[in-house]
């Protein structure tokens, strides 16, 4: 009989914190890493953003929050990787926007704010569901009442793992190529990985870390918060959510208070 193995799993458990993903992959991040969606996110957050100020949890190189100030809406952020801060305040306008070092699930800024919003898979940052909690009450703490709270995720699909794994090729080139090796564990919801950059000088590995969760998921700790979902879309365009959807824009509310 053939012996039963879990997932494998990287010891990353001691070593991988906060700040671990964004100081080992600030100086390659805006360049290698991200969508071509900022100016849509801008525009999107923009329109909801009411009378401001805006708040952008892990806010990183400034990708989104740039172009969002470049519309009029004043923006702050929070962020644990002292390396990503370094990058948005040597672009144009980034030391005009006032960050607030530390974890987002318990970190607080200053003031109060009509929008605090997180992009680009980021909500998945928190590695356990309890600290995914406390980032929503944490949010609902910076939010005035009728307030919002904009997530960007990818929906979950688990059947992109086989045995608990899957190596991707994102680019092969002559002299370069970049893999994505990922391992998973379905108990707790956590996806372990590297971005694994290969070249003639060398291989670079770029780790991440995160727990998914399901819209209905986040519903359900926003509820907990204090928060209700106003709307779900498919994307910064307001396509429309639906069950072939890869992945989410989802509008929650500070209720105002009642009279």
């Amino acid at each position: 009989m053939g012996e039963e193995h879990g997932p494998a799993t990287y010891g990353l458990d001691e070593e991988y914190g906060p700040a671990t993903y964004g100081d080992r992959i600030a100086d390659v991040f805006d360049r290698a890493f991200v969508p071509d969606d900022a100016r849509d996110a801008a525009r999107f957050l923009a329109a909801v953003a009411g009378p401001g100020p805006a708040l952008e949890l892990g806010i990183g190189t400034g990708r989104v929050a740039l172009p969002l100030q470049r519309l009029g809406v004043e923006v702050h952020g929070i962020e644990a990787s002292e390396r990503m801060l370094e990058r948005l305040r040597a672009k144009r306008g980034g030391r005009e926007v006032p960050v607030t070092v530390g974890d987002f699930t318990t970190a607080r800024a200053p003031g109060h704010f009509s929008l605090v919003y997180v992009v680009f898979n980021t909500i998945f940052a928190p590695l356990t569901q309890e600290d995914q909690l406390r980032c929503f009450a944490n949010v609902a703490g910076h939010l005035r009442p009728g307030g919002l709270f904009v997530v960007e995720a990818f929906v979950p699909d688990l059947a992109r793992f086989d045995r608990g794994q899957r190596t991707e090729a994102f680019e092969v080139g002559v002299d370069r190529v970049r893999l994505d090796v990922v391992t998973h564990d379905p108990v707790e919801q956590l996806i372990t990985g590297s971005h694994v950059v290969i070249t003639e000088e060398g291989v670079k590995l770029y780790p991440f870390r995160m727990r998914y969760a399901w819209p209905s998921e986040l519903d359900l700790m926003a509820r907990l918060a204090g928060l209700r979902l106003r709307k779900r879309y498919g994307g910064w365009r307001r396509e429309p959510f639906t069950w072939a959807s890869d992945r989410h824009v989802s509008v929650y509310e500070r209720p105002r208070r009642s009279r």
